[in-house]
């Protein structure tokens, strides 16, 4: 029989991974983003380590730096279950002004902000230019943003959010 299990407030072990924080709340998952030095923390929400997706709840608190990124290998489907986020979209100067420079990215995707994987991360921000910011927020009717293949983008928390993030491809393949 198909194991079919709910995911509400009150959730719990969803996964049997032990690199996993201890949540059974939301609560706890703010609480741990906000002791961590990133300011962020997810909750992997994939049922098997053979899962070859990326189904995460992401608590972002204010401060969180998110870098001006992009994912190679897939788009981003996001959904705001709480909180207020704006999703900032950027084309790169260099581009822009028809110049044969590029900026200056860099691989592995590490950088301050943390891991960004099967992508990109600029490590000079000054070589783009905001295109577009898009509000995230479930009180104002906007519920979630679709980010496109090879976008570059980052994002700005306004409050403490929760988001529901998904992508193909295995987190860190």
């Amino acid at each position: 029989m198909m194991q079919v299990q709910l995911i509400n407030e009150e959730f719990s072990r969803l996964a049997s991974s032990n690199e996993r924080p201890e949540v059974e709340r939301l609560e706890d998952l703010h609480r741990k983003a906000a002791e961590s030095e990133r300011l962020r923390q997810n909750f992997d929400l994939r049922t098997t380590p053979e899962d070859g997706s990326q189904r995460m709840l992401n608590a972002l608190e204010v401060g969180t730096r998110v870098p001006i990124h992009r994912h190679l290998r897939s788009s981003e489907s996001v959904i705001c279950i709480e909180g207020c986020l704006d999703w900032v979209f950027y084309d790169e100067f260099s581009r822009l002004a028809s110049s044969n420079e590029r900026p200056e990215v860099e691989r592995p995707n590490m950088d301050a902000g943390g891991p960004v994987h099967n992508g990109e991360v600029a490590t000079d921000e000054s070589s783009f230019v905001e295109t577009a910011r898009l509000r995230v927020c479930p009180r104002e009717g906007q519920y979630g943003i679709q980010v496109p293949l090879g976008a570059w983008h980052s994002v700005v928390v306004h409050e403490p959010s929760t988001i529901l993030k998904a992508k193909d491809g295995a987190y860190g393949k």
